[in-house]
Parts: structure tokens; C-alpha cells; sequence
């Protein structure tokens, strides 16, 4: 099996909110890439050794002097370099080149012309003269090339939309192919990665699950290793890995706090059971604890968000801790760490490097476990999380279920959690799930889910007058889950989850629909 982590790009991230449809981008195209701040070290860069670099946007301008500029060093490898909005301004810049304050400002769809042949530029489709869709956002513009650089797009309002030195193999796009509004911006990716910078495409789910087993085996040896599951899509990827790995030195322990999913428990030792596809072939061990009491002790009294996050979090800690001190042997943990967790914003005189943060497993275990951590997704985004759990055998119903938080429903039911309220929510939540599948809308929407208000609504049943509390349905559609809409759900849809949901569980009287957007709201209501 080829090294899948020798041939691989370098992205330079300038602080731009679509860096990591950057990078996720390049992997589609079967390339390894990681994404490192702009003022990475000059030693850093040669001991990477990229096949190539890609600079990213980001909000400042290279008119003004200190804002953040490409290390020296890069432009003096003499590998292929593709400039993304700020990305190519800085490099025209650098290079000798002119940019200044455009005119006419450009945000949002946009075509740019061809200007002569451009191997990047013909990856986007069309005519060789013709018109492609693009997606711009950008306030400067380049208004003189560098030396030895010739013009391959252009736009009404930037004369220079696209620039190219095809002998030194340095690009600039002022457009932005990473986004999905930018017809075929996949392909030109692709075509930096594999035609220009010769990168041949061992990045797959294979290669993957192959040289992370590989890895696990050299790491952990014959030591026993713990694994907390929730069911989620990356735990139970981690699982799935671990079981091909290593066998029966795997321990995965599934604590059922209260808190979980409707027939969630079900699903995951239904999952990986020894008489199903996944379970028979991975022998995994499973041992399940059942602490909703001691979950539901925790948190009686509290009401505050991050009092409730702090007790399911500490409580979960001492359930693990006390079923894995319980196992003989055990010298690891293993977390269902991923790409964007390890992606640290960074310290620099400019600010965070990196605007998009995502969402962390939980902090790990008491220092006197002394167990030490395998982490073997912690290369990987969520899309490719998935893929391999595809390639593993799991079920899609584990592999493309929504995001849950780590707190579970807790952090849905607002105020004070009681386990009625948690089985009232679970019954809506699912409710509202099976008949967006019905509607064969689950994939279509981001996440997906309902929210239990403590606040009392009157309303009427038969003849009777029902005094009950409220449930939110939350629906959102996004890319990277820092911003996000609500999705526009058919009414009709809406209204047949409304009714089945007030007649079927009476502890209901009423049922909105959110339509926040994030920000200024977030996604979860706590």
C-alpha cells in the first residue's frame, strides 16, 4: 500500500471561513492536505515538504502593510502555488504585482470570462471564451500582474479575476471554487492537485482504514483499550476500526443516561451484535450501563445550561471511569477525535488564524486513570468519517444519522431535566425524525430535531381543554455548522408532524417551528 500521507498539499490558512472546503475539497480529489496558519515557521514548511500549496481567503487587505503576507520560504520551494481571493492578492503582491481598493465591490454569484487558454479555468466547463459561475467575495482587486504572469479571467468589475505563470506553476483565482455556488469548482481543484501538481490520488477509504490500522496495531500493541460509545457517527467508526485492529483487546462501554435518542440503545447493540453484518466479522465487546438514575440525580435543581453540561459531564466521567477501572489491563482510551477539533486557532500578532471551531468530544479522563489516548479519526473531516464508516460495514442509519450533542438531550430540554420531560421529548423528536425520512427530507436538511418547553400552552382535544408544555422543532440546513439557516420545510409537512405529535402524546399542547437563523442564534437552543 502506498504511504497515503507522502504525496500532499499544503493549505495556508490567511483566516478565511471557508478554509476547511479548502481542504475537504483537495481530499475529495484523493489528496492528503492539512491546513496550517500563515506564519508557520520557515522550518516547518521544508521539513512538510509539500507537493504543492493553496492560500486561502481572509478578511484583511494587503493594502495595509501589517496584515498577514506567505513566508518567503514558500515561494522559494518551486512548487505549484494557487492563490485563493486574499490568497492570490498577497501572492500578486508579493510578487511585484499591484492591488488595490476595487470600485465595485463583489459578493455573491458572479461569471467570469475566459481571457486565452488556462488549464484551471477550462476545469470549470464551458467554452473556451465562455462564461463560467463563479462565487466572489471581495472588496480589492489585482489592478497591475507581477511579472510574467498573464491574464485567464476576467469580470466586469475585476479586469484580473483569474492570473497565472504557468512556467513557475503559480496561480491566482479572486474567486472562491471551494463553495458549492462555483459550477465545477471541484474540478479545478482537482486538476491543481493531480495534473499540476502530480499528486496521484491514494487519499481513499481504502487507503484510509488500511494505514490507520496499520497505526493503531504499532501504537497500541498487545495492550487492551476502552472506548466510550454514544452511538454517534465517529464513536462508532472508531469502534468499528478498533474491532478490525485490534479484536478482543477492544472494550467498548455504552452508558445509557437518560439522555439518549428513542430506541437508541436498541440500535447501537442491534449495530454491532455478533448475529449482524458488522458484529459477527469485528467480534466486538460491548458492555452497557444502564446510570439513568444516577444522570437524573445530577441534574435535579439545575437549570442553567452549563451547570446541566458540567453534571452530565462529570457524571458521564464517573460512570466510565468506574466501568473501565473495573477491566483489567486497560492502557488506553480511545476518542472519536476528528480533523476540525485538532485544527487549533492560532497565537499570532494578527489574531486567530482559524474562525471555525467546531465541536469537542469530552475533555478526556482523570489524570489517575493514567490511560493514554488513541485517536485514529483525528485526520479526518465528518464527510470522511463517514465514508470509511461506509467502507467498514456500518449501517447508514448510524453513519448519516444528525449530529447529537455529548449532553444529550439535556441540552434540549430547557430548564430543569426531569425523565418525563426526556421521555415526552424522545417520542416528539422521533416522531418528527420518521416522518422527515417519510418525506425523504433527512438528508436533505443538516440537522434535524425538537426541543422541549417548560412553558404551559392551553389548548383543546376533543371537547376537553388540555394545559400542557410546548415543543420547538429545529431544522437547519449548512456547510460547516458555524453558520446556518433554517430549512424550509414543506408546511404541509410541518403540520402532519404538529398533529401526530399533539395527538399522540398528551403531556403536549402545541407545537412552533424555529425559523432562526445562526448567528445571531445557535443551532441547539442551550
Amino acid at each position: 500500500m502506498p504511504n497515503i500521507h507522502d504525496q500532499r498539499l499544503l493549505i495556508i490558512d490567511f483566516g478565511s471561513q471557508y478554509t476547511q472546503l479548502i481542504a475537504r475539497r483537495v481530499r475529495e480529489c484523493g489528496v492528503y492536505c492539512e491546513i496550517h496558519p500563515f506564519d508557520v515557521p520557515d522550518h516547518f514548511i521544508a521539513e512538510y515538504a509539500p507537493m504543492g500549496v493553496i492560500l486561502s481567503g481572509g478578511p484583511e487587505t494587503v493594502t495595509a502593510g501589517s496584515t498577514p503576507r506567505l513566508p518567503e520560504a514558500m515561494l522559494a520551494m518551486g512548487v505549484p502555488i494557487l492563490g485563493i481571493c486574499y490568497g492570490m492578492q498577497t501572492l500578486a503582491e508579493q510578487l511585484g504585482g499591484v492591488v488595490q481598493a476595487s470600485d465595485q465591490r463583489e459578493f455573491g454569484h458572479a461569471q467570469i470570462r475566459a481571457e486565452q487558454p488556462s488549464l484551471l479555468i477550462s476545469a470549470l466547463g464551458g467554452a473556451e471564451a465562455g462564461h463560467r459561475d463563479v462565487w466572489m467575495s471581495h472588496g480589492d482587486k489585482v489592478t497591475k500582474l507581477p511579472e510574467g504572469f498573464v491574464v485567464t479571467a476576467s469580470t466586469a468589475s475585476a479586469p484580473i479575476a483569474a492570473m497565472e505563470d504557468p512556467q513557475r506553476r503559480l496561480y491566482g483565482v479572486q474567486f472562491h471554487p471551494e463553495v458549492t455556488h462555483t459550477a465545477k469548482g471541484d474540478q479545478l481543484f482537482s486538476v491543481f492537485a493531480r495534473d499540476i501538481c502530480g499528486c496521484e490520488g491514494s487519499w481513499t477509504a481504502e487507503n484510509i482504514v488500511e494505514d490507520a490500522i496499520a497505526q493503531v496495531r504499532a501504537q497500541v500493541g498487545s495492550d487492551r483499550v476502552v472506548l466510550g460509545l454514544s452511538g454517534g457517527v465517529d464513536s462508532s467508526v472508531v469502534a468499528a476500526l478498533l474491532a478490525r485492529a485490534i479484536g478482543d483487546q477492544l472494550t467498548c462501554i455504552f452508558v445509557d443516561n437518560g439522555l439518549l435518542r428513542l430506541h437508541e440503545r436498541d440500535e447501537v447493540e442491534a449495530a454491532f451484535a455478533p448475529d449482524s453484518g458488522i458484529g459477527s466479522s469485528l467480534a466486538l465487546q460491548i458492555k452497557t450501563v444502564d446510570a439513568k438514575d444516577e444522570f437524573m440525580q445530577k441534574l435535579a435543581g439545575l437549570s442553567d445550561p452549563e451547570d446541566k453540561r458540567k453534571a452530565i459531564g462529570n457524571t458521564f466521567i464517573d460512570v466510565f471511569e468506574r466501568e473501565a477501572l473495573a477491566l483489567d489491563g486497560v492502557k488506553w482510551l480511545a476518542q472519536g477525535t476528528i480533523y476540525p477539533d485538532v485544527i487549533e486557532s492560532a497565537a499570532s500578532k494578527y489574531g486567530k488564524a482559524h474562525v471555525i471551531k467546531s465541536h469537542h468530544n469530552v475533555g478526556g479522563l482523570p489524570a489517575r486513570m493514567a490511560l493514554s489516548l488513541v485517536e485514529p479519526l483525528r485526520e479526518l473531516f465528518k464527510d470522511e468519517v463517514r465514508r470509511i464508516g461506509r467502507h467498514l460495514g456500518l449501517p447508514d442509519s448510524l453513519v448519516f444519522r444528525h449530529p447529537f450533542p455529548g449532553p444529550g438531550l439535556g441540552v434540549r430540554i430547557l430548564g430543569e431535566v426531569k425523565a418525563e420531560y426526556a421521555d415526552v421529548l424522545r417520542r416528539a423528536d422521533h416522531i418528527f425524525l420518521t416522518e422527515l425520512r417519510a418525506a425523504g427530507l433527512y438528508e436533505q436538511v443538516s440537522q434535524a430535531f425538537a426541543v422541549y418547553l417548560p412553558v404551559k400552552s392551553v389548548g383543546v382535544v376533543g371537547d376537553a381543554r388540555r394545559y400542557a408544555h410546548v415543543i420547538a422543532l429545529r431544522a437547519v440546513e449548512t456547510v460547516d455548522f458555524m453558520t446556518a439557516r433554517s430549512a424550509r420545510l414543506p408546511y404541509d409537512l410541518i403540520e402532519l408532524v404538529s398533529n401526530r405529535i399533539i395527538n399522540e402524546i398528551e403531556a403536549v399542547s402545541r407545537v412552533v417551528y424555529d425559523v432562526s437563523s445562526k448567528p445571531p442564534a445557535t443551532i441547539e437552543w442551550e
